[in-house]
């Protein structure tokens, strides 16, 4: 079955909408739950493809749970070694997150397992995690280049290490810290920049003791998690669909309410004020340790700019949708030192260049980035390659167009913000989901 998006030209967006939640810290709420000790209550969790997957495959490993049903889910842990033996593959289907992280719980376990994913995922390098984990004596067999199935045997005593990130990567980073749990000693890793630190976080609302030392994250094996609440906020990645379509729609006003803006997320806010969008924080407060306010967006003209370096890893999931933003902005936008888009769940670069020229618009690919000229954006056909963020973007996109924007290959939208469509024509999208095969 395949899913394509109708966009009709024009509209604005207005009101006030709540995107569904965020889907980092989805999760790991459902990973650490079922690793601590106790009785997890989570609310405003994701029920995206993406995080049911890493759920159905704790239950393959004999956590029960409970949910979820309206964001809620109750989530029975137990502890850091009550995982049972999977009786079959875990299947991670399209989501890079679940299976970078899951590998570093799976290392440190006393029984074998294997992790697979769908087309796209079995196309994403793992040696990033794979290769680290080795280091700390993990036993993990992959595919050609790195690349899943990961099989990993279990009964390995893991040891602790410092390493090094050599490309920022929160994935990474919280992959050896979940190994650090089995491992004997001290595990940290360095960043060569500041990532997401949702992992951090989480660990220490679950009562484990990580340090943090500029760049340098650490924590001791040995310990145990105890069960928490967690409320999950609204996912900043959703939003920043609205954010852009509101911005680049004349005479919109549109406002998401309950938005994460962990200071680690932040890349895509700041860059959209570096090239003059009217963006507010309104009622900014904690909620379970993580930073939330309502953002409040207005139509404001856009300018080309260069994107300052230190911003490119807080806007990583982010860029699909600030290339729209570029697309309608006076002037060029430079992107560089973003070669991690080359390897998400599809080549984003590549793939939002090529979106971009159907649609008249002057975008020119560099190896770590894209050189994009606003302009006139005209109606046409685009292939989102699978890519849930893409397709969004290009959704989005519509609200400048001269023409209808047809989006094809949409389906995977649903491991992250399943809903799309129907909160898009609430807020002001003309949008039709159109199925076939």
């Amino acid at each position: 079955m395949t899913i394509n998006y109708i966009v009709q030209p024009g509209g604005k967006l207005t009101g006030r909408i709540r995107v569904p939640g965020d889907k980092s810290i989805s999760h790991r709420s459902v990973m650490l739950g079922s690793l601590a000790q106790g009785t997890t209550r989570v609310t405003g969790l994701l029920e995206g493809e993406d995080v049911l997957c890493t759920l159905g495959a704790f239950r393959a490993m004999g956590v029960q749970a409970e949910g979820p049903s309206g964001g809620r889910l109750v989530i029975h842990g137990v502890g850091l070694r009550g995982l049972k033996p999977p009786h079959q593959a875990l299947d991670m289907g399209n989501s890079g997150t679940a299976m970078r992280l899951m590998a570093g719980i799976l290392a440190g376990q006393p029984f074998d397992s294997e992790l697979i994913g769908d087309a796209s995922l079995s196309r994403r390098p793992m040696g990033r995690v794979v290769d680290p984990l080795r280091a700390m004596d993990a036993s993990i067999a992959s595919a050609e280049g790195g690349r899943p199935p990961l099989r990993i045997k279990g009964g390995r005593q893991l040891r602790g290490i410092d390493y090094a990130l050599p490309v920022a990567s929160a994935q990474v980073k919280s992959c050896l810290l979940l190994a650090g749990l089995y491992a004997e000693g001290e595990t940290a890793v360095t960043e060569p920049a500041p990532t997401r630190d949702h992992s951090e976080r989480m660990l220490r609302g679950f009562g484990y003791r990580v340090q943090t030392q500029g760049a340098r994250i650490s924590l001791r094996g040995g310990g145990g998690l105890t069960a928490c609440a967690i409320d999950v906020p609204a996912d900043i990645s959703s939003a920043a669909f609205f954010l852009v379509g509101a911005g680049i729609a004349p005479d919109s006003d549109l406002t998401l309410e309950h938005v994460g803006i962990n200071p680690t997320r932040i890349g895509m806010l700041n860059i959209l004020k570096l090239m003059g969008a009217n963006i507010e924080l309104l009622n900014a407060r904690e909620v379970g340790g993580e930073p939330v306010a309502d953002l409040r967006v207005r139509t404001a003209p856009l300018r080309g700019i260069r994107i300052p370096a230190d911003q490119v890893p807080l806007a990583i999931d982010e860029f699909p949708a600030l290339f729209i933003a570029a697309a309608c902005a006076n002037g060029e936008t430079v992107l560089s030192g973003a070669h991690e888009l080359r390897v998400k769940e599809s080549d984003r670069i590549a793939v939002m260049a090529q979106g971009l020229k159907r649609l008249g618009i002057e975008a020119r690919e560099t190896p770590d980035g894209i050189v994009i000229r606003g302009g006139r954006l005209l109606g046409g056909e685009v292939d989102s390659h699978g890519d849930h963020r893409i397709a969004m973007a290009f959704a989005m996109a519509a609200l400048r167009a001269d023409g209808r924007v047809t989006v094809s290959d949409c389906k995977n939208v649903d491991t992250s913000f399943p809903g799309f469509a129907n909160l898009a024509t609430r807020a002001g999208l003309s949008i039709e989901v159109r199925s076939g095969r």
